[in-house]
């Protein structure tokens, strides 16, 4: 594909923005009133597609012939677990030449490195050219916390966001109910809560969440940003010793100590999935994709019973931690028309709602969650749709957009489970900072 296709004319680019695609509807519009668009214009070309293992790549990948009928492109696509599909994008970047023509990435933990190796193509002229962006294609239906996550520091939109990953409060509402104990409005009141709910002479514990190292980092994080804080700031600074960052550790070893299940030290995600799920645990933090399980009847005791709520404000401020997956085209990929049909294929309103139909995940669009003949016939419940629609608005990145997140989780994930065994968050935090300072510096160096 030559470079003239890729190349919108000057009439999409009006006063020099090169897009600016956030804030630039009108100019959508426009290119659109002028589109020649075609689902058939690279008809006989392939498509390789590289996406990590899940359900979500599961229903996707199954519905490839849909898109091949319709574009006349042939899609050989491929799903590799987790972490060696990490490795596999990694090795593929570095050698320059990766094999694949669109990529699924993790932005939580691969957008920064994706930035600083310029992995991917700008997707802002594209979505500008009414040739190669189809009329419904309807960008403003992507919400703000997915486009956070794919935007890049310098206004680049270098994937587009397939799923958004929303952490909430599951709290069991019979329980609640028995003890008379409203939803917490903060997240102060959140360990009073627990410690109205707690009875281990029951075996029920207040509060669950992750006290596995690495696996941990995500809940401490999320206290934090009820203080308006991430931790590492604009200027690449670590705010992980700061008193804002202390006072978020002591709510985690108070939550993750005093009310949580014995052994919690050792738990992630699916040994606080089991504890809710069995009934023994009021409340638990965690991604929103657990709804599915916990509504299953067959396999959970709370079924019909699950509350779901936003995460209560903190202090300072009112956000939901978030995690994200996109789609992007390789800077080198020959097949870049090709690979952006696909793209807005796969991330269309059809294709978003079967995911969420299915359960395999909240989608990046908003039309999904506004669908009233879903919301109806869905076992989760209006309360379900109603918290990814108010997270949505108040999401904020769960880890820091920085090259060594997995370092960064691994050396606090650490001081966390340090606390739970009853050190002190402050030195504990201390020390994790003096550990990992000089590997962010290496890392923004290299």
């Amino acid at each position: 594909m030559n470079d003239r296709i890729l190349r919108p004319s000057r009439r999409h680019f009006v006063g020099g923005a090169s897009l600016a695609v956030l804030g630039a509807p009108a100019l959508v519009r426009n290119a659109f009133a002028q589109s020649t668009f075609n689902w058939k214009r690279f008809a006989g070309e392939t498509v390789n597609v590289l996406y990590v293992k899940n359900t979500r790549a599961d229903l996707i990948m199954a519905k490839s012939k849909e898109f091949e009928d319709r574009t006349g492109i042939k899609v050989s696509a491929e799903a590799v677990p987790e972490q060696q599909q990490r490795q596999k994008a990694l090795i593929e970047f570095t050698s320059g030449k990766p094999s694949f023509d669109v990529v699924a990435l993790s932005l939580h933990v691969q957008k920064r490195i994706a930035a600083k190796g310029k992995w991917l193509t700008d997707l802002r002229p594209m979505i500008a050219d009414g040739s190669l962006t189809s009329p419904e294609f309807d960008f403003k239906d992507f919400n703000a916390a997915g486009l956070t996550f794919s935007t890049q520091n310098d206004g680049t939109l270098d994937t587009l966001p397939k799923f958004v990953d929303y952490w909430i409060l599951y709290y069991n509402k019979e329980l609640f109910a028995q003890k008379g104990v409203a939803y917490p409005k903060t997240m102060d009141e959140i360990l009073t809560a627990a410690q109205k709910l707690h009875d281990p002479g029951k075996g029920i514990a207040g509060f669950v969440s992750r006290g596995l190292k690495n696996a941990n980092v995500p809940v401490w994080t999320s206290w934090l940003l009820g203080q308006g804080m991430e931790t590492v700031d604009k200027a690449g600074n670590l705010t992980t010793n700061s008193p804002e960052a202390i006072w978020a550790a002591e709510l985690y070893k108070r939550l993750n100590s005093e009310v949580a299940p014995p052994g919690a030290i050792g738990f992630n995600w699916n040994e606080c999935q089991s504890t809710f799920a069995t009934g023994r645990a009021a409340m638990w933090l965690d991604g929103i994709g657990f709804a599915a399980p916990l509504e299953d009847a067959t396999k959970s005791r709370v079924a019909g019973k699950v509350g779901y709520g936003i995460v209560p404000a903190g202090p300072k401020a009112h956000h939901s931690a978030t995690f994200a997956d996109g789609m992007g085209i390789p800077t080198s990929c020959t097949r870049k028309g090709a690979a952006w049909l696909y793209i807005q294929w796969a991330c269309n309103k059809e294709n978003q709602l079967t995911m969420l139909k299915n359960g395999a995940g909240s989608p990046a669009r908003n039309s999904p969650l506004a669908d009233t003949e879903t919301i109806r016939a869905s076992k989760f419940g209006k309360e379900w749709f109603d918290t990814i629609l108010g997270s949505a608005k108040i999401g904020r990145p769960g880890l820091p957009v920085i090259v060594p997140v997995t370092e960064f989780r691994d050396i606090f994930g650490v001081a966390l489970t340090n606390m739970i065994g009853g050190a002190d968050p402050k030195a504990e935090l201390a020390k994790a900072t003096e550990a990992f300072k000089p590997v962010l510096e290496k890392s923004e160096k290299a």
